[in-house]
Parts: structure tokens; sequence; C-alpha cells
């Protein structure tokens, strides 16, 4: 039955014109959930990680920025907050979308640099064409190299016999990325790895475009290119918030790796949300050697053997009675295990800002965080590096659409805000500051000017 599924997925792949490379990746994860690989990570078969370089050790000095290029991952939809287009699109600070945010943190690097360092984004086939028509708002940004490169995709997989799934209501449906593990595997096929390289850089800071806080930082460079350092994780201390997420850990044999929380056992649950026991959050800020990267993907065929990440979803995320279906997917930071002489770097909670829910917009978009003259987003300084707490209820402010409607006079000022609860339906006025520990009650409309204390 999986020997006709494998078939059939391929086939599939084909009709769609996805490359060699993708498919054979796919084969490869293919026969390895066929065999019962789970991709789980035992706590038994990893080891804590105690000690790492430091970003405030690094000395100052800039490194070869004309060799270095910008690369943003923007595949996602926002689908969190019930958004269908890129999430980079909405705004995020001061009337500025995130992918202008990005333009202007680029344009600064560009200046600072004397050197066009480019800005490239790996796009889903659902926010190219929207993100492309941004970005043309910013022709300050042309470079030598092509503005983006797009994900593959591949066939979602029925649990029941592990053939891909027929979906008519909705054939999109039917297809599902591979996770954001490909970015290696689409620098390749799309020949973005070779107009690279062939236009002389050799260096990739890598970062999601909602983390604005993600800029490239010279002093790391100058580190990587002087110990020739093939790939770098920045990981930060985890916190509370980071209990659910993955971290960075150790093999017994040497080297490290990037547990995920689905790549962890019911029983090990526990140990994964122990932040004492595991210390650091990978960021999804990483830097690559793309020389080493070729050299690599030449060695290993064009499939970069990232570990398996199995996801068992309903082939209808909005419909749980729709049948089962495994999504076989990779993180691109797993690659800290694939490299030879891959690091992490410990850097400040101050890179790392992503927001992934309205929650983390609304705290971006108030006077808790500034933008820089350089497109720097950076805590107030009066909040002495401590991001606001705030909890928002889902029946009211998931969705950006319900969210924008609550707060359409603007954010409160929340520069003095420890934590801000919001519980039904609550409309908030122009210019409303809330500062210590507030818990507001709906429904209610707050007017203009009101300041709620704790």
């Amino acid at each position: 039955m999986s020997a006709d599924g494998l078939k059939a997925s391929v086939e599939k792949m084909e009709a769609e014109g996805i490359p060699q490379a993708a498919i054979d990746t796919f084969r490869h994860y293919y026969e390895q959930l066929e065999s019962g690989e789970t991709g789980m990570l035992p706590e038994d078969s990893i080891e804590p990680v105690d000690e790492v370089a430091e970003l405030a050790d690094l000395p100052e000095e800039d490194g070869p920025l004309d060799r270095a290029v910008v690369l943003k991952l923007n595949g996602g939809l926002g689908t969190s907050m019930g958004m269908t287009q890129a999430k980079s699109l909405i705004e995020a600070k001061d009337g500025l979308a995130f992918l202008d945010v990005v333009a202007r943190q680029v344009q600064a690097l560009r200046e600072r640099a004397g050197a066009p360092v480019p800005l490239v984004l790996m796009n889903s086939f659902y926010t190219r064409d929207d993100s492309l028509e941004k970005l043309g708002e910013h022709p300050e940004l042309g470079s030598p190299v092509p503005a983006d490169f797009v994900q593959h995709k591949e066939p979602k997989l029925l649990v029941d016999g592990l053939t891909p799934v027929e979906w008519p209501d909705d054939p999109d449906q039917e297809w599902c990325p591979p996770g954001h593990g490909d970015l290696y595997t689409a620098l390749l096929t799309s020949g973005m790895l070779d107009a690279l390289l062939d236009g002389g850089y050799r260096w990739a800071f890598i970062s999601n475009s909602d983390n604005l806080a993600a800029v490239l930082e010279p002093r790391v460079l100058a580190w990587i290119a002087r110990e020739e350092i093939p790939f770098v994780m920045e990981v930060t201390d985890r916190t509370e918030a980071d209990r659910k997420g993955g971290h960075i850990a150790k093999r017994p044999e040497g080297g490290y790796l990037l547990r995920e929380t689905a790549q962890t056992p019911d029983e090990d649950l526990d140990a994964l949300q122990d932040i004492t026991r595991h210390r650091y959050v990978n960021t999804n800020n990483l830097w690559v050697d793309l020389q080493a990267l070729k050299t690599l993907m030449e060695e290993r065929e064009g499939v970069l053997g990232l570990p398996l990440i199995v996801n068992k979803k309903t082939v209808d995320p909005g419909d749980k009675s729709s049948p089962e279906v495994f999504q076989l997917e990779t993180a691109m930071g797993a690659a800290v295990g694939v490299f030879d002489g891959a690091r992490p770097l410990r850097v400040p909670r101050s890179r790392f800002s992503p927001v992934k829910s309205t929650e983390d917009l609304l705290a971006l978009r108030s006077d808790a965080y500034v933008l820089t003259d350089d497109a720097r987003v950076e805590l107030d300084p009066r909040r002495d590096h401590r991001p606001p707490v705030i909890d928002l209820d889902d029946d009211h402010y998931k969705r950006l659409r319900d969210f924008e409607q609550r707060f359409g006079a603007g954010p409160p000022s929340l520069v003095e805000a420890e934590r801000l609860s919001v519980e039904g339906d609550v409309t908030f006025g122009r210019g409303v500051v809330v500062r210590g520990t507030v818990r507001v009650e709906g429904p209610r409309e707050i007017p203009d000017g009101e300041v709620l204390e704790g």
C-alpha cells in the first residue's frame, strides 16, 4: 500500500513541476515514515547545553558586509490570526508594514557597509505577488541578485494508507509546505544559491519576517568569517513564555541538535518544559556559510537530511471531521546538527520579538516598543528589557479583523504596563493609558484618554 503511496505522491509532484531535488527530499522522508520513523527525540537521547559563545563577548568589528545577504522567511499567511494574506504586509509599527521596516533596516545597513547588501525573500506561492509588489515601493533596494525565491510544496498523506489525499472541494488543501527546513532545498533548486555565490556573496543572515528585532549584526559576521564557522544559530535564554517551544541540546557523542515540541514524547514533556534544564531557545536567527551549504548539498546529492518532524492534522484545518493526514516537515534550525562545526551563539532577548498573535502585535504597535532611526525595533529603555504581558480574549481579539475593530483608534499606551488582561468584548478609545497590572472585563467601551491603573 505504501509503495503505491510513494509512487502516487511522486507522480503528483512531477505533474506540478516540482524540482527533482525537492521530490528526492520528500522521498527520503516518506521512506523514513514508512519504516516507522517518528522523528521523536527522547530525553535520554540528548543532553542539556550549559555554556555557549556570547554575543556580548565578541569584539566591535564590522566583518565583510559587502559579501553578506539578508534573507527573510516570508511564506506565512498569518492564519493563526485569521488572515489570508502575507503576514508581513500588515501594519507593524508607526503605519509601516513589516516589509517596510525590513526595507528600512536593509537600507540603513547598506549605508553603514557602503555596499548594496541584498534583501532576499523566501516566499510561498500565496505570498509572492503581494510581497514583491510591496518591495516595489522601495526601488532603492534594487540589487544584482533576484529579490526572491519560492518554497516548495508536497502532498499531505492520509494517515490510513500513506497515500496522497484527494480533496476536490478545495484542491489546495491537498498540499502543504515542507516546513521551513525546505529553505536549503529551495535555495538550491531555484538557482538562488548559485546566483548569490556567483555574485560574490558568501554569508546569509536568515530570520523570520515577523521578527523585526532580527537585524544583521556585523560583529557576528566578523566572528563567523574569522573562525570559518559554517553555521550559527542565535539562541536566547528561555522564559516561561518559551516552555512549550523547542530548544537546543547536545548529542552524547558530540555536536548540537534542535528539539521541537512535535519531536518530544509525551512522557518527556516535563523535561522539555524545564527551562532550568534546557536553558536556550532557538530564535530562528541563523547564519549560513553559503559555500559550505553548496558543498554539503553536493555531497548529499541535494538531500540535506534534516531530522524528520511528523505532524498529524486534518486535511482541512478548519474541519476537524475531515480525514487525518500526515505532513512531513523539517525545521531550518535543525541544520545545527548537520553542519560539522556548527555553533550556537547566546544573544539578548532584544533580538527575539516575533509576532505570532494579536497580543504580540498590540505590544509591538504600542509605545512599549520604539522604532529607531536605523529602523531597529527595540523596547523602550524605561521597560528595562521586559516586554509587557498581554492576554486578550480569543473570542473577540484572535482574528486580526476583530482586533482592528476594537483598537481602531490605536493601541493604548503600554510603556508603564506590566500586564494587560482583557476578558469579553472591550473597545478601546484613543489615547488610553495602561499602568501596572490591569484586568478589563466587557462588554465595555473605554473612552478616549482613560487611565487604567492596577
